[in-house]
This record gives structure tokens, C-alpha cells and sequence, in this order.
């Protein structure tokens, strides 16, 4: 039961680690079909990840020590399903508690969401989820019977056309399950609606600057991974692996791509996620640009990665930042008072007259 929930709490901890990764792109792909971010479809989202990471998990997982491996066999007879259950029932008792019975449950079971995020989160139905289910548990258990495509000499764990049949099972049960959710909630089609501008609400700008938190420092820790393995492939001597010239280039390359990216587009990272822009104003439009990158994200991280009391200065920036969201305007916060532009949804049509800087906010804020 403890490596049980060992393996549980791996499944979980790596479904969060990606989840952390895809958040920025699935709230941009949510603004763009479904003209928002739903927390609810986040969170359903999310727990299919979990349950991804559950299926490689308890599949492969604890790798063996190589030295200590056994070959296992192939079990290629589907008559074993039946012959456990019957020695099970034959034992008296509880059959649900044999090991051998427990054993196909769990397979079905661990199938189970498999089928149901199937028709809820991708609209598809029972052939689908049994097809899926099939593929999915038959690339697992050649991965078995591979020894992990050829990483270790021999299969570490049966290869048993029992468990393709359990798991497909289980796929097939999701699936039905499924449907107790409303149709109207199922699948993941783009809305009529979602290129219609939406209001500017101070959530919603919230998401687009959390939005620019993460990506930038997701890509500044992956810069910094990226350079140390390079380094360290390359045969660096131990000075200059120590970590400095690695972390000097992962606050750098976030600090130019989000520059190129809102002095070219008008818009931060966070904002393209969003679907928000800042317009209008009586400065020039490069100029503007740039002070809305000052303003921004991009202050931010200038001064997060300066020594010393700079870093106090970084918390004071980004707490006004957070306070004049909710005390400007359209919520156009910082950039918008240092650029003189307001904030509007990025699929409103510019407006004839609109570019005065004290012009009043989007229409719904």
C-alpha cells in the first residue's frame, strides 16, 4: 500500500510540474475557442493530466535495478481472465480481495478516466475510448516486454493481453460514465461567440500579468537548465560551471524575448494569452510601447535581477503594479498610466477618435 501511494503522489507531483508548464498556452488556446478562462475546465483539465502521469506511473514504475532484473514472460491467453475469477469465487470469501481479482480491478479502473475525459473534454464516444484504450495499454505493455525499448536486456514485467482487455474495458466504462454530464458540456468546440470582445475585468487582467510571471520564469529556468548541460557537455572547467554565467543568461534572455515581443506586437506574453492590448495615447507608438514594457513585466524583471536592495524595490514595483489594477481605470494599472493608453480587448476594432490618453475605459470594464 506505501509504494501504492508513492506512485500516487509521483503521478501527482508530475501532473503539476506539466500543468505548470502548459498553463500559459492553455489559457490562451481557452481565450481563443472558448472566449475565456473557466477555472472548472481547468480543473478538469488538470485532473486528466494527473490521471495521464497515474497510467505511466503505476505501468512502469519502480524502475528495477538492472543488475538485479528478472525476464518476465508474455501471457497471450485471454482464458487466464476467466480462470482467475473462477479460482477466486472457489476460495470462498470475498473474491473482490483475491490478489489476482484485485489486480484486473485495478486495471479497470485505472482506465476509468481515461474514458470519461474522452467524451467529456474531447466529445468522443465508446469506439473511441475502447480503440484509445487498446493503443494506449498495448504501447505500455510493449514497453514491458521491451525492457523499456531496449534500456534494460529483457521485459521486467509480464507482457498480458488480460491487462489490454482490462484497461480497454475500463476506457469503455469512462466513457458511459461520461455521460452524465450534460451534452452542452462536452467536447471542446470553438463557441460562436469567442472572437466577440469580452469586458476588461480586473481577473482577467490579473491572469494576463500571472500569465507573464510564469512563462518568463519558465523560460528563464529552462535557459539556465539549458546552458548548464550545455557547459557541462562541452567540458567547462568547474569555474564556469559554477552557476553564475548560467543564471546571468536565464534573467537576460526573458528580459529581450518579452522587449522583441510587446515593442513588436504592443503586447506582453501575458497579454497575448488574454486577449488584451493597450491603445490610443498621444506618444508615438514605439515609444509607447516601450514604456508599457517598463511598466510592466518588463520593470519587473529588470529589477528582480539587479543586486542587492534592488530586490526590495522589484516586491515594492510589483505590489503597486497589483494595487493600480484595482485603482485605475479600465484596469489598465502601470503601463497604462506610464504609456497614456488604455487597455481594451485585443479583438475590439480600433475606434476613430480613441487615442487620447484620458479616453475613458473599454466598453464593460
Amino acid at each position: 500500500m506505501e509504494d501504492q501511494l508513492i506512485l500516487a503522489v509521483v503521478a501527482i507531483t508530475l501532473g503539476l510540474v506539466v500543468g505548470v508548464l502548459l498553463f500559459v498556452p492553455f489559457v490562451a488556446l481557452s481565450y481563443r475557442r472558448r472566449g475565456g478562462f473557466g477555472i472548472g475546465r481547468f480543473l478538469l483539465w488538470g485532473a486528466a493530466l494527473v490521471s495521464a502521469m497515474a497510467i505511466w506511473t503505476y505501468t512502469l514504475l519502480p524502475l528495477p535495478d538492472p543488475d538485479a532484473i528478472r525476464c518476465a514472460g508474455v501471457n497471450l491467453d485471454v482464458t487466464t481472465l476467466a480462470d482467475d475469477v473462477r479460482v477466486a469465487v472457489s476460495r470462498g470469501g470475498n473474491p473482490a480481495v483475491d490478489p489476482a481479482v484485485l489486480q484486473l480491478l485495478l486495471n479497470v479502473l485505472l482506465f476509468v478516466p481515461l474514458g470519461f475525459f474522452l467524451r467529456v473534454l474531447g466529445g468522443r464516444g465508446v469506439a473511441v475510448a475502447a480503440v484509445v484504450g487498446v493503443a494506449l495499454s498495448g504501447f505500455v505493455e510493449l514497453t514491458q516486454l521491451t525492457g523499456v525499448w531496449g534500456l534494460y536486456p529483457c521485459g521486467y514485467r509480464v507482457f498480458d493481453v488480460v491487462d489490454m482487455l482490462t484497461n480497454a474495458l475500463g476506457a469503455v466504462l469512462g466513457s458511459l460514465l461520461g455521460l452524465v454530464v450534460p451534452r452542452r458540456h462536452r467536447g471542446s468546440p470553438k463557441l460562436p461567440d469567442a472572437d466577440r470582445p469580452q469586458p476588461v475585468t480586473r481577473g482577467r487582467r490579473l491572469l494576463g500579468m500571472f500569465c507573464d510571471a510564469l512563462a518568463a520564469w519558465v523560460l528563464g529556468l529552462s535557459v539556465i537548465v539549458a546552458v548548464q548541460l550545455s557547459l557541462s557537455l562541452l567540458g567547462a572547467d568547474a569555474a564556469v560551471r559554477d552557476g553564475s554565467a548560467a543564471e546571468v543568461v536565464g534573467a537576460a534572455v526573458p528580459v529581450v524575448v518579452w522587449l522583441v515581443v510587446t515593442t513588436a506586437s504592443g503586447a506582453t506574453v501575458g497579454d497575448h494569452a488574454v486577449q488584451l492590448r493597450f491603445t490610443g495615447g498621444q506618444l508615438p507608438v514605439g515609444l509607447a510601447r516601450v514604456l508599457r514594457f517598463v511598466g510592466g513585466i518588463g520593470g519587473y524583471l529588470v529589477l528582480s535581477v539587479l543586486p542587492g536592495a534592488w530586490a526590495f524595490v522589484a516586491a515594492v514595483f510589483a505590489a503597486v503594479s497589483l494595487v493600480l489594477v484595482f485603482t485605475t481605470g479600465g484596469h489598465r494599472g502601470l503601463p497604462g498610466l506610464v504609456s497614456g493608453q488604455r487597455l481594451v480587448d485585443a479583438r475590439e476594432m480600433e475606434q476613430p477618435g480613441a487615442s487620447s490618453p484620458g479616453s475613458a475605459p473599454a466598453a464593460g470594464t
